[in-house]
């Protein structure tokens, strides 16, 4: 009895020492994080309908105006015009970056999370690094695709534009650049307010009541709503923004601007805050 007991002992310890003990990495966090996103049924269904809205918008506009006629708005027959889908997808990858973020907290996995990665800094980095990759690509597909449909549909009745038009890259890419960072504040406000409901009228309001407020106060408030992420977006990535708007330079800029410091912010959050 002794003797099985022995060996079962040794068994255990030899099991023990084979074990590969792996420590916290940035790259393992990443790859956590990856089998969260495509685990997730709603990630893929929120993506879908932002690409879905974006072509289904532009093959309307293209549609609408195939044929020119006296009372067509300048901007829907502009080279950026296909492009207007991302008024929804702004809402929708945002609300995208919100989820990704909240609904651990919601759900209370976070604590499983924090447990596995203590110093919790390498969470904030990845979920960012796989939502911006993820978007970014499918976003980026999705917008050029909706461009060159678009101008499919226009040129069976009229000359349209091509990718090779001056500024027409910008507006394709920046579509796309300015959709992925609108997701970035989302999920950094998810971060500090930890409430998917809350985190969702954050973000509305951001981009779209607050400017509005600022709106009311005459040309200067419309001056100051012109910082806020929406119609700096839209100083790059649509060809007549509405006046008063910064150069397209500087609405990449202050867009980048908001994105850093809700990073900035949502780590501070996350190292002063418990789960």
């Amino acid at each position: 009895m002794s003797t099985t007991t022995a060996d079962a002992g040794a068994a255990v310890r030899g099991a023990a020492s084979r074990v590969d003990s792996q420590p916290v990495s940035l790259g393992r966090a990443v790859k956590s994080e990856w089998i969260k996103w495509r685990s997730l049924r709603s990630t893929w269904a929120v993506l879908g309908a932002a690409v879905i809205g974006m072509l289904a918008i532009g093959l309307v506009i293209g549609f609408n105006t195939r044929h020119l006629t006296g009372n067509q708005d300048a901007n829907d027959l502009a080279s950026s015009a296909p492009l207007q889908g991302f008024f929804l997808g702004q809402l929708l990858i945002g609300a995208l970056g919100v989820l990704f973020v909240s609904s651990e907290f919601s759900t209370g996995m976070i604590r499983s999370t924090f447990a596995a990665v203590p110093k919790r800094q390498p969470v904030l980095w990845a979920k960012l690094a796989v939502f911006s990759v993820i978007t970014a690509v499918v976003m980026t597909v999705a917008t050029v695709a909706t461009f060159l449909i678009s101008q499919a549909v226009i040129s069976q009745s009229r000359p349209g534009f091509s990718l090779a038009d001056p500024g027409v890259w910008r507006y394709v890419l920046g579509t796309s650049l300015y959709m992925v960072l609108a997701g970035v504040v989302g999920g950094m406000i998810a971060w500090m307010v930890r409430s998917t409901p809350g985190s969702l009228v954050s973000f509305f309001a951001l981009i779209f009541v607050v400017p509005q407020l600022f709106g009311l106060f005459g040309s200067a408030g419309k001056h100051i709503a012109q910082f806020f992420p929406s119609q700096a977006g839209e100083a790059f990535t649509v060809a007549q923004p509405e006046a008063p708007h910064l150069s397209p330079g500087v609405g990449l800029l202050v867009l980048c601007a908001w994105a850093v410091a809700a990073i900035a912010a949502a780590s501070v959050t996350l190292r002063r805050r418990d789960a």
